[in-house]
This record gives C-alpha cells, sequence and structure tokens, in this order.
C-alpha cells in the first residue's frame, strides 16, 4: 500500500511539474541566475547564496521497486511524446544569410571535455588537440533584441543589436528539478537540461526553440573560441599561484622558506601597489582562448578535435565553444552554416570521421616508393 501511494505521488509530482504555467513568472527572475557570467568584485569560491532560484529538489524516492520505476520513466516518455507540442511542428523560422559586415553572430554549443590525444600532420608534425564531445544539445529559447534588452543591463553598445539565444544540454529526469526549473523547458517539449547557457546572436542567425545541435554545427578547418571556469585550487601561496621563486634555504632563513618577502611599502605613500601579487584564491575563472583550430570531427559520438591541450577546466566539465572573433581567422569565402546545420542539410552518406586536409590519416600509407619500372 505505501508503495503505491508513493508511486501515485511521483507521477502526480512529474505531471505538475511539466503542465505548470508561470514560464512568465519565473524566467524574468531566473535570468540572472543561468545567463549571468560577469566575475564579481569579490573572489567567491562558493555558489552565491539568498537570490538563486532552488534549481534541483529530489523526488525520486529509494524504496521504489523497478517495475514501478520503470512504468514511471515510460510515463514521463509518453507526457512529453504526445502530450507537450513541439514548436518545431509548425512552419520553420526563415533561414538567414551569413554577412562579413556587419559580423553575423552564429549561437554556440556546450561541450563535455574529455582529453588530450595527439594527432600528426601529413608532414609528419606532432600536435595536441582536445576531445570536446556536444552532448544532447538544444536551442531552450531565443529572445529578439527588443525583448533581450528590457530583461538583462546589456552594454550600450549591444542593445538592439543582439538577441540572445539559450541552448541547454544533457537532459535528465524531471523529477530530480523544482517546478520552476522545469517550466523553463515547457515552450521547447523537451525535458530539463542539466546545463544551460546564453549566446548573444544577431537577428539573422536566430534559431527556433527546439532545434537540436550537434558537432557538424562546426566545419573541419573552422576556427573556434573556447571559454570555460579554470580548475578550482583554493587559497594559494605566491610560489604555486605566481611562480615566485621564494627566500634561500639557507644562511639564516627560518620558518620563511615560502614566504613573499619584502611587498614594497614606502614611507608617506601607500603601503601596497594596486595589483600586487599575493597570495589568495587561485582557480575558477572564466577563461577563454581563442583561434583554436578543429582538426577533425567524430561525427557517430559527436566528438571535436580541437587545436590545443591548455584549454581550461577539469575533465568531464562543460565547455562553451562559438565561432572565433578574430578577423583574420575567418573565411569569408567559406561561410559557416546558416544558422545551424541541420539534419536535412547533412549528406546521406555521412562518413563518421572528417579530416582536416593536412592531418595525416592511418589509414593512408605512411612510406611510398617510386616505381623503378
Amino acid at each position: 500500500m505505501a508503495s503505491s501511494l508513493k508511486l501515485a505521488a511521483s507521477l502526480r509530482t512529474v505531471l505538475w511539474n511539466s503542465t505548470a504555467n508561470s514560464v512568465t513568472q519565473i524566467s524574468s527572475c531566473c535570468s540572472c541566475l543561468f545567463y549571468q557570467q560577469t566575475r564579481h568584485l569579490r573572489k567567491r569560491s562558493h555558489n552565491i547564496p539568498a537570490w538563486r532560484v532552488k534549481q534541483f529538489e529530489k523526488h525520486v524516492e529509494d524504496d521504489i521497486s523497478v517495475e514501478s520505476e520503470k512504468f514511471i520513466k515510460t510515463a514521463i516518455h509518453d507526457h512529453y511524446k504526445s502530450v507537450i507540442k513541439s514548436p518545431l511542428k509548425e512552419a520553420p523560422w526563415e533561414r538567414g544569410t551569413w554577412t562579413q559586415w556587419p559580423k553575423t553572430l552564429r549561437t554556440g554549443v556546450l561541450a563535455l571535455k574529455l582529453g588530450v590525444l595527439p594527432q600528426w600532420t601529413k608532414k609528419g608534425e606532432k600536435i595536441y588537440t582536445t576531445l570536446l564531445q556536444v552532448l544532447d544539445n538544444h536551442v531552450i529559447n531565443y529572445r529578439n533584441p527588443a525583448e533581450a534588452t528590457k530583461l538583462a543591463a546589456w552594454h550600450p553598445m549591444w542593445r538592439n543589436k543582439y538577441g540572445a539565444v539559450v541552448v541547454g544540454a544533457l537532459g535528465t529526469d524531471p523529477r530530480m528539478f523544482t517546478p520552476e526549473y522545469n517550466n523553463l523547458f515547457r515552450k521547447t517539449g523537451l525535458p530539463p537540461k542539466r546545463k544551460l547557457a546564453r549566446f548573444l546572436v544577431t537577428p539573422n542567425a536566430a534559431v527556433q526553440p527546439g532545434t537540436p545541435l550537434s558537432c557538424l554545427h562546426f566545419r573541419v578547418g573552422d576556427y573556434v573560441d573556447v571559454q570555460a571556469r579554470t580548475i578550482e585550487h583554493g587559497f594559494q601561496g605566491v610560489i604555486k599561484r605566481w611562480r615566485m621563486k621564494g627566500l634561500p634555504a639557507s644562511h639564516g632563513v627560518t620558518k620563511a622558506h615560502r614566504r613573499i618577502g619584502s611587498i614594497g611599502g614606502r614611507p608617506n605613500r601607500s603601503a601596497i601597489k594596486k595589483g600586487k601579487k599575493m597570495p589568495g584564491h587561485m582557480g575558477g575563472d572564466w577563461s577563454t582562448l581563442r583561434g583554436l583550430k578543429i582538426w577533425r570531427i567524430n561525427t557517430k559520438y559527436n566528438v571535436l578535435y580541437v587545436n590545443g591541450k591548455n584549454i581550461p577546466g577539469r575533465i568531464h566539465s562543460f565547455i562553451r565553444i562559438t565561432d572565433t572573433k578574430l578577423p583574420h581567422k575567418e573565411s569569408p569565402d567559406n561561410p559557416p552554416h546558416m544558422p545551424t546545420c541541420f539534419v536535412e542539410d547533412q549528406p546521406e552518406n555521412l562518413p563518421e570521421n572528417l579530416y582536416a586536409d593536412d592531418l595525416f590519416q592511418f589509414i593512408e600509407p605512411s612510406l611510398t616508393f617510386p616505381d623503378e619500372s
């Protein structure tokens, strides 16, 4: 009896999470939670309290049987498949054309950092690439420039110029989230996503909500910008944080081998200069690397082989990938897919691996001998 009551409560919670109608009330107050990415003046290694909207809420009971759990998951799948309508069933949006000036900004994707793998060029040069997997990306929402300007304190140069596209990654069980968070995905007809990110786009690169994004959003040979939070190290001294030398190991030095030493104080002046390198919180900052080449794409597992082994973030952390903003890395003669690569635009016999022209493939012979005859 108790198990059946818990089963009914779980189903009631799932359906209520999906059918609530408070999207407009929550979207405005959640904008600062999911979309704000400014660095605060005071370093914090923890989440900002008080005004943050609660995101996670456990609704899954531990003592539900396996059969009941399967039934609940089937009910959730049928509910999102039949009851909630997808906006993609409506008329598709008109596609824009890519322009170099004014520059077109497309949406980006969220990728999972897998690790570093070496590759070789046809000249025998060894290069290091980082594997970034684009996992279950969908467009959650789009706001035109007028709506985006009203909801956020935009920079004066951005007002009424750029729209906002919200991209979500890694769909999960709606029972693990609060009703307010689940309502953000109601208009797309998709289950909630674990990660959300906002990208600035121009009006000609607007993407319809519910559109899937894959690794084919980019092409082999394109240059991208990656952004993520650096690895968190906590409070560290100057030797690890700023690579300082420290004091001598002998000749009268006592318990000060890893100290900073003199910090440059002078009489009748400020004791410490502004920006002095001192001990403090290390890591956890947003870092951006620009102009990284895509050497290879695996279309089966949606993996991008991006140049470099110093991409910020830990393994299995999420990274933002966008088109590069470096003008000398763009190719005006070969514009990208607008606004993204749709399923109907993909070739029928798409190979599993796509390689750059100057990247060596191990199916090719490494040595060739001239014909002596």
